[in-house]
C-alpha cells in the first residue's frame, strides 16, 4: 500500500508531438520544477536564487535638502540620498538644457533688423518669451500680450524670429564659412494647417465620397492592366500569325533538299501562347510516330473540343494514316487551327468591349455632361469620346464597371439575352 501511494503522488511530465526534446528539455530540469513565469538573467538555470548576504555594513541613508539649478527662486526640497553623497549637486541638473537665443544689439537692430510691420519693442518681447519658454511658439502665442500689441498668429510670430537668427548668422559668420540658416515658410505652414483643418473638418458624406472615389480609381487602374494584358496577348498572336505565314511562304519557295537542314538550324520565334509545342522525341528507342500527333497536356479541354469541331466541319480525319508527311501536315494544321481559335476569341473581346464602349457614351451622352458622338466616332470639338471618364447625375451608377470586357464568347452571348 506504500509503495502505490509513494508511485501516485510522483507527477509524471510527458513531451507534447510535435515539440522536439531539446525544446523540451529546456522546460524541465531534473528535479520536474515547473517553468519560470517572468525571463530571469541568472547564471544558474531555472534553479531558486538564493540571496547572498554579505559580512559588510549597510551604507547609510539621510534625509537631506537639496536645491535645483534650474530654478530661479531658490526652492529648497527635501530627499532621501546616501550620506557619502550629501554635498554633491542636484544629479539630474545635468538634463536641466536651455536653448541658446540670439541677443542683439541696439545698433544691430536699427542697421539690419528693422521692419516696418515690428517695432522694436514687440521684438523684444517676442525674444523676452522665447527665452522663458525654449521656444515653445504654441506656449509663446498664448502668452503673447496682444492688448498692448499686434495680434499675432504662431506663423507671424516664427517668421520674425527665425528671419531675425538668418540676418544675425549672416552678419556675425566669418568669411568663408558655411552657414546652416534656419528657414522657415510661413506661407507653406498656413497652407498645411488650412488643409488639416479641412480635412478634419469633413462630413460623412464627404469621407464617404472620397473612399467611393479611391475604389473606383483602383478599379479603373486594374482595369487598364487588364487592357494592356490583353493588348500585349493579341500583339503575340498577331506576331505568331505574321511568322507562321512566313515561314510557310519560305518552306514552299525552298527547295525540298534544304528542308530539313533549315528545320535543324532556323527557329522562328513563335511566342508559346500562339499554336501547339509539340514535344520533341529525341530519345533513344523505337517511338511511334502516333505519339508525335496526341496533343500535349498545356493545351486545354475547351481548345481541344474547338479543334475537334473545327476539323470536322473541314472534314479532316481526327486519326489519320501516321505516315511521316500526314503527321506533319496534320499538327501543322491543328497549330494553325489553334491559333485561328484564340485571334477570333480575342476579335470577338475586342468587339464586345468597343459595344460596350459604345453603350456607355450612350448613357452619358443621354445624362447631358458631352456632346452627341459623330460618324466617324469622334467628339465635334475633335477629342476622341470614348475615352472620357467622368459622368454626373442619374448616369454614374449606370455607367460604373461596364468597361471590363469578359474573356470568353460566351459571356458575350449571355450579355446580349
Amino acid at each position: 500500500q506504500k509503495k502505490s501511494k509513494k508511485s501516485s503522488e510522483t507527477l509524471t511530465f510527458k513531451r507534447p508531438e510535435g515539440m522536439h526534446r531539446e525544446v523540451y528539455a529546456l522546460l524541465y530540469s531534473d528535479k520536474k520544477d515547473a517553468p519560470p513565469l517572468l525571463p530571469s538573467d541568472t547564471t544558474q538555470g531555472y534553479r531558486t536564487v538564493k540571496a547572498k548576504l554579505g559580512s559588510k555594513k549597510v551604507r547609510p541613508w539621510k534625509w537631506m535638502p537639496f536645491t535645483n539649478p534650474a530654478r530661479k527662486d531658490g526652492a529648497m526640497f527635501y530627499h532621501w540620498r546616501r550620506a557619502a553623497e550629501e554635498g554633491k549637486d542636484y544629479p539630474f541638473a545635468r538634463f536641466n538644457k536651455t536653448v541658446q537665443v540670439p541677443v542683439y544689439s541696439e545698433q544691430e537692430y536699427q542697421m539690419y533688423l528693422h521692419d516696418d510691420a515690428w517695432t522694436k519693442a514687440e521684438t523684444d518681447h517676442l525674444f523676452d518669451l522665447a527665452r522663458r519658454f525654449d521656444l515653445r511658439f504654441v506656449v509663446i502665442h498664448d502668452r503673447y500680450d496682444h492688448q498692448q500689441f499686434k495680434k499675432r498668429s504662431v506663423e507671424d510670430l516664427k517668421e520674425r524670429y527665425y528671419h531675425i537668427c538668418a540676418k544675425l548668422a549672416n552678419i556675425r559668420a566669418a568669411p568663408g564659412t558655411d552657414l546652416k540658416i534656419p528657414v522657415f515658410d510661413a506661407g507653406h505652414e498656413r497652407r498645411r494647417k488650412e488643409q488639416l483643418e479641412r480635412l478634419y473638418n469633413r462630413t460623412p458624406e464627404q469621407v464617404a465620397e472620397e473612399e467611393y472615389l479611391i475604389q473606383e480609381l483602383r478599379k479603373i487602374e486594374t482595369r487598364k492592366k487588364e487592357r494592356e494584358k490583353r493588348t500585349q496577348d493579341l500583339q503575340k498572336l498577331i506576331t505568331a500569325a505574321d511568322t507562321t505565314t512566313e515561314q510557310r511562304r519560305a518552306e514552299r519557295k525552298a527547295p525540298k533538299k534544304k528542308l530539313p537542314q533549315k528545320k535543324e538550324t532556323e527557329k522562328p520565334a513563335v511566342p508559346e501562347t500562339a499554336g501547339i509545342k509539340f514535344p520533341d522525341f529525341k530519345s533513344a528507342g523505337v517511338t511511334l510516330r502516333s505519339q508525335r500527333m496526341k496533343l500535349p497536356s498545356s493545351v486545354g479541354q475547351k481548345k481541344i473540343k474547338a479543334l475537334e469541331q473545327m476539323l470536322m466541319e473541314l472534314g479532316v480525319d481526327l486519326n489519320p494514316m501516321p505516315t511521316e508527311e500526314i503527321v506533319q501536315m496534320f499538327n501543322e494544321l491543328r497549330s494553325d487551327l489553334v491559333l485561328l481559335y484564340e485571334l477570333k476569341q480575342a476579335f470577338a473581346n475586342c468587339e464586345y468591349e468597343l459595344q460596350m464602349l459604345r453603350h456607355r457614351y450612350e448613357a452619358l451622352a443621354k445624362a447631358g455632361s458631352i456632346g452627341p458622338l459623330s460618324a466617324e466616332g469622334a467628339h465635334p470639338d475633335g477629342q476622341a469620346g470614348l475615352g472620357i471618364e467622368e459622368g454626373k447625375g442619374d448616369a454614374k451608377d449606370q455607367i460604373i464597371d461596364v468597361v471590363g470586357a469578359p474573356l470568353t464568347p460566351n459571356s458575350v452571348r449571355r450579355k446580349v439575352a
